[in-house]
Parts: structure tokens; sequence; C-alpha cells
């Protein structure tokens, strides 16, 4: 029979964490609910440990990532479920994630449509990441940001030196485990309007996601994005050598160190590309 975990990352949360738990343990008696408070300054963790949760506690705050890899370090289950303690995520979907992991999926990720966007901003940043996203690991993703998700314990772990402590672990494992070619499904969810204050601040965690998808990119699919941008300074400087020819007759100096540039960089690309395959080849 498989293991269940069920992970909720916590930073003061007391307002929502009664309520969630409670539904939590009604639906999954025999579940291991782990609750990890990220350094908060309320009573969540004694909420947590009244309801009977196994609480781990960060002595200071390190962030919602470093929160998922010590959860998932310390459970035991075979299947992880991963949602926030602020009463966004329903309980009762973790039903439909876990049906969808019988079936043969290694992660169930719970996408929010439009009529979950906090905000028309949030909006409109998270369609603008799924679609670089997915271009970049060449598979449909539906909600990258998503924070509840069901997915294999062995799997996942595979990939927890790669998070970031702090926003966003679901973009870093959702493209690792599409370039790893782990099978991935989303199924579509309503998330609630949470309960409490948002830790999240637009203008600085958008920038880090950003940074995210492209570090994620150029760790799994080197080429793609270094070619990409080889292939745009080719046709700049195929331009810019028409443009000077017909202007002036000539081949020009900086045409010549834009069509340098384009090789340069499909190199660099070809070469990281060479050292991501030997890095990531496992021993059978």
């Amino acid at each position: 029979m498989t293991s269940l975990s069920i992970i909720l990352p916590c930073l003061n949360e007391s307002q929502a964490l009664q309520g969630t738990l409670q539904k939590l343990t009604a639906l999954y008696a025999h579940a291991e609910i782990i609750v990890v408070d990220d350094g908060s300054s309320d009573n969540s963790a004694e909420i947590a440990t009244q309801l009977g949760a196994t609480v781990v506690r960060h002595p200071y705050r390190k962030g919602n990532g470093a929160a998922i890899k010590t959860g998932a370090r310390n459970a035991t289950g075979d299947v992880l479920i991963f949602m926030d303690a602020d009463g966004q995520h329903d309980p009762a979907d973790i039903e439909r994630l876990l049906a969808e992991i019988e079936k043969g999926h290694d992660m169930v990720v719970g996408a929010r449509g439009m009529e979950s966007q906090a905000s028309t901003a949030r909006l409109f940043a998270n369609t603008f990441y799924n679609k670089l996203a997915s271009w970049m690991v060449e598979q449909p993703i539906a909600d990258l940001t998503s924070g509840f998700r069901a997915v294999r314990a062995n799997k996942f772990k595979e990939f927890l030196s790669l998070l970031p402590n702090t926003f966003s672990y679901p973009t870093t494992i959702t493209m690792a485990f599409f370039r790893a070619g782990y099978s991935v499904c989303y199924i579509p969810i309503i998330a609630h309007k949470r309960i409490g204050k948002s830790h999240i601040k637009i203008l600085r965690d958008g920038i880090r996601f950003l940074l995210i998808i492209f570090k994620i990119g150029t760790l799994y699919a080197p080429l793609k994005l270094f070619g990409s941008l080889s292939v745009g300074f080719f046709i700049f400087a195929l331009f810019y050598y028409f443009y000077t020819f017909f202007t002036d007759g000539r081949f020009t100096n900086m045409g010549a160190v834009l069509f340098t540039t384009s090789i340069l960089i499909f190199l660099i690309g070809l070469v990281s590309e060479q050292i991501t395959q030997l890095l990531y080849t496992r021993k059978e």
C-alpha cells in the first residue's frame, strides 16, 4: 500500500492552519502530516502540535523553498503532497491528485484557472511564465507556480539540491521533472482566497521567478537558450551586413563582430549541452 506524507510549509498562518489541519486529519487520518514552521512569530507551531501534526521548526526564517526541502527530508511516505497552509488549497482535491499518481504519473499539479488568480497583474505574469517555461521544456505547462501538487518521493528527492530556499520551488521542480523525462500531469483546481497576508512581493519575486526559469533552462537545455540567442545575433548581423553593403559598399568591422558573436554563443551553448549531458547521465 502506498504511504502518504502531506507537507505544509508555514509562516505565521495561525488564522488558517487549524481549519486546514482539521480537514486533512478528517480525510486522511492515516497520512503523515508534516508542518514546517519557517520561523513563525505566532502560535502556528503550537496549533499544529495540538492537532496531531508532526512539527519541524526552523530557528529563523529561511524561505518557502527551504521549508519544502525540510519537509521532504523528514517525510517517510512514498508519495508527497505539498499544499499551502493559508487555506487556498482544498484538502478534498488531494484524492484527485492521487488518482492521477495511481495512473502512472510521477507528479500531478493542481492548476489554477483565471478565476483563482489573486490579481490581473498576477494573471498576466503567470501566463507569461507558463509560456516561456513551456517553450524551454517543449511541453505544455498549465501552472508553473502552483504550490499544490502530489509527487513520487524518490523522484522529488533527486532534485532537492536544485530547489531554491526562497520562491519559487514549484518553478524549479516543474521544469526539472519535464526535462528529466518524468511524467507530469495537470488537473484544474479552484484556489480560494488566502487567509491572512501574502508573503509574495510582486516585483521582487517576479524577477526571481524569471531568473529561476533561465537558470533551469540553462541547466537542462542550454543549447535551446544559447541557440536561440545565437540565431538572433546571426539574423541581426545579416541585416546589418546587407545595410552596410548597399549603403557603403563594404563589409564593416561591426558586421564581423556580430557574426563572430553569434558563432561564439552557439559554441558556448554546444559545449554547455555536452557538459549537461555528462552531468546528468545517471549510472545504471
